[in-house]
Order: structure tokens, then sequence, then C-alpha cells
């Protein structure tokens, strides 16, 4: 559309619609593209100033590559939208990479898998900060790269849909090695894009540069050393993978001893590029996990799905570890995030956090009238009141450095391999009635929280805000 190509989540929904719970695709979503205007004023009047988006690398670069071609119409379309913003009060906040590969790299030399996406990462990269960054003072240089690694080149659910024929439905890859590798690539692409930002254009913009990790928080299943180590393993497979490297200059010291020759390795110049390679962390949380360590290991079929030896659950002896939302792997755990809060700031020096996403899902009711129940979200109401509450005492109690906390999401969407069938928004997008947008009442909640009780979330240490985040 207007000048962009396909990325690899076009053709995964293309090539394979049985991987998408309702078969649906995002060719129209919830055409944002053209109604950012109108979506810009329900962000105002629910009282939200910053707006947290990614740009689609192949809206820009069509072909991966500067050498191929800037796409004029899809830089006009990010400049209106960051212009807008700005002129209604509502700070942009630039995600650059969320899962959306141009397929012309994935076609020519494997995407992820090879280290010449770092260059291709960095072209594009660098003109974004020289397009935008006169004006974008945030960014993001990936969201959630260990779980496009995971769901990507590992379990084959998301795009572009590698992993072993032992682990599932896939055509190639090998869920033993190339996990590895294109974390390792991710890394260094994060990396090349912080170093580019600070050596050419932070001290004339005078903007912040980081990146999101998606992490749950494991509890240990029961009172056992088998059991805390299992979530140690967990924590470290998951948020340590990316976070360790990031903070330390190396993969966690566990990873190294279960992955063994499998795990790369950084040269000396890579690890220092990498080392401290942030001015924030911004993290996802959504709910929380029971760990225990496996009762059975394998070496026939190896994983990294399984390199961490730790089963996961959601319950213990017929208990959930909470109240279950319409999202199968979300419960509510709000203590959770002042629990993995805190074991950031002892483990990797108490950075700067941004809280980037946190929210839940409904299900997609397909009755006559979905709206009637939709708008009417009690239960959204109660997930955010507490975790805010939980985030505050980390901030007041427990010293926590966070700045910033942003709403997953504020408008329905397409939601990966889930497609339709959940809705994290504030907003109501009715598929069925022309995408027309309804306020939920969560929505007008934080729209009364921001404006009766913005004194008290102000008076904080961190200077917390709300945000919305699409």
């Amino acid at each position: 559309m207007e000048g962009r190509k396909p990325s690899i989540w076009d053709t995964f929904v293309m090539d394979h619609p049985e991987k998408i719970l309702d078969h649906s695709n995002g060719d129209v979503a919830i055409d944002f593209y053209f109604r950012y205007k109108e979506d810009i004023a329900l962000m105002k009047e629910v009282g939200m100033d910053s707006f947290r988006f990614s740009i689609s690398w192949s809206r820009i670069l069509p072909n991966g590559k500067i050498s191929g071609g800037v796409n004029q119409q899809g830089v006009a379309f990010y400049d209106n939208l960051i212009d807008h913003l700005i002129s209604n009060g509502i700070e942009p906040f630039i995600t650059l990479f969320h899962w959306d590969l141009p397929q012309a790299l994935n076609d020519e030399y494997g995407g992820f898998l090879s280290p010449k996406i770092v260059k291709d990462f960095g072209d594009f990269v660098d003109f974004c900060f020289k397009q935008f960054g006169d004006r974008v003072k945030q960014w993001v240089t990936l969201n959630e790269p260990n779980l496009f690694t995971k769901g990507g080149y590992a379990a084959g659910t998301n795009a572009p849909g590698r992993c072993s024929n032992y682990i599932g439905n896939c055509t190639a890859g090998n869920s033993a090695t190339e996990p590895y590798a294109v974390a390792h690539h991710l890394i260094l692409c994060h990396a090349t894009a912080v170093k580019l930002y600070k050596e050419k254009y932070q001290a004339s913009q005078k903007g912040l540069i980081g990146i999101t990790l998606y992490t749950f928080w494991a509890v240990p299943k029961f009172q056992t050393v088998a059991s805390r180590d299992a979530a140690t393993r967990a924590l470290d497979f998951m948020f340590g993978w990316f976070f360790n490297p990031i903070t330390y200059g190396d993969y966690p010291k566990i990873m190294r001893e279960l992955v063994g020759d499998r795990l790369p390795k950084f040269t000396n110049s890579q690890s220092k590029m990498v080392k401290g390679s942030i001015d924030f962390l911004g993290f996802n949380y959504y709910s929380a996990n029971y760990a225990d360590g496996m009762t059975y290991y394998s070496n026939a079929n190896l994983s990294y799905t399984t390199d961490n030896r730790v089963n996961l659950t959601t319950e213990k002896n017929g208990i959930p570890i909470g109240q279950q939302t319409g999202a199968s792997w979300i419960y509510l755990y709000p203590k959770g995030i002042r629990e993995i809060l805190l074991y950031i700031k002892r483990k990797y020096n108490s950075p700067i956090i941004y809280i980037t996403e946190n929210g839940m899902a409904d299900v997609e009711n397909s009755i006559s009238r979905p709206i009637d129940n939709a708008l009417n979200d009690s239960l959204r109401i109660k997930y955010h009141r507490l975790h805010l509450s939980h985030l505050l005492k980390a901030i007041n109690k427990d010293g926590v450095d966070v700045r910033r906390y942003y709403v997953w999401s504020f408008l329905d969407n397409f939601e990966w391999s889930s497609g339709y069938t959940l809705r994290f928004g504030i907003t109501y997008v009715d598929y069925k009635d022309g995408l027309k947008r309804s306020f939920k009442k969560s929505a007008l909640w934080f729209r009364s929280f921001l404006q009766k009780q913005n004194n008290i979330v102000s008076s904080t240490a961190a200077s917390l805000k709300l945000y919305s985040d699409q």
C-alpha cells in the first residue's frame, strides 16, 4: 500500500493462515494509516501525553536497503503523524523494529540469520534518526526481540515460522541453533543503533535510546531448591538472554553452561559495544508463571524452548496462579510487576526503566451485539489499578527508577498469531461496523485517573505518567 512492500508477517499470514487463530491478516487491521488524526483526538480526550508506535521498515525502505530506494509516501506519513501528535501535545515515542522485517532481506540472505543484517539495520535507523530525530526524543531499537526470536525461530508460531520438525509444523529451521544466532545478531543490531545515535545524533537532538524486553515473573512452584533454581534459569533464558549482555557484555553463565557451543561468542570489540548500550530499559510485563525443574531432559531433540530445563505452568494443585483473563497466558498477578522490577534493580545495576507495555485481553465475542459486553471491561480496570498500585510501591518503597507507564493498548488490533480473537484495547474497534471506535469503561477510568489523581502520580519519586501504546 502506497509504496510499502511485504514484511515477513505479510508473507507468514499468506503462506500459513492455519497458524493465525482466526485465519485473518493485518492488511487493513484498524486502518490507523488513514485514521490517525481521529485516533490522536481520542488519545487527547483520554488525557494521554505520549504515544508509542513503531516504524515499518518496509514502508520506509521497501527493499530493506537504502540502495533499494526510499518510499517518500511512507516518510511523509510518519512525518505527518509525528507533527500531528506534537501539535496535540502528545509526545511521539518511536520503536524502530517491531517484528516486521522486510521480506526482501529475508529472501536475500535470511534476515536475522545472517550478520549482514547489522549493516542494513544500521542504515535504516540512521535514516530514521536523520529524518525524524529533530522532533522525536524517545527511541526504542527493538521491541521484545526475545519473543520475536522464540516465536519465529524456535517454536515456529510467529513469522518467519522456522523451527525443527520435532518442535512444530515448520518446513525449515533449527530450534537448537537458529534462535541463538538470531538473538546474537539482534543484540548487535541494537548496539550498533545505539552507538550510531550517541556518536552522531544525541548531542544535537538531545534524545534518549533504549531497548524493550518482555518477561514474565517466575514464581518457584514449590519451596525447594529445584524450583528456586528453575525460576532463576527461566528468567536468565528469557530476560537475561538479552539484558545480561547489555549490562555485563556477555550472556548469563547458566546459558553458557547449558547451551555450550551453540551459543555464539562476542568478540572483545562487540562486547565493549554492547555493554552499557542503553539510556533506559523498556520493559513489558503481563503476567507470571510457576517454575519447576524438568523431570526429564533429552539431548536428542535440542531446542531453545527446552534448553533452560524448566517446566512453566500457570497452576499448582489445580489452582491457577491468578484470575484468568481472555488470553490463555495472562493471569492477574499484579505483585509480579513489583517483584520483577526489584529483581532487575538488584541484578542489573538499577537501570532507568520505562514500562512500555502492561495490559490484558478480552476474548472477541461473536454474538450479534458484542460491543455491549466489550465496553464494560471491569476486569481491565481492576488489572491496571492493581498493577499501578504495586508499581508505585516499587517506586516509593523500593526505590526502583521507573519513569513511564504505557498501556497496551489504546486500540484493539491484530494480535499476531491470535489474529482478531483477542482485544487488548481500552478503545473498542468494531470490525463489523466500519472500524468504528468506542471508549471502553477502562478508557473512561484512565481519563478520570489522569484528571483527578495526577497530583498523586506526579508526586512520586519518578514522576510517573500514563501513556498510550499501539
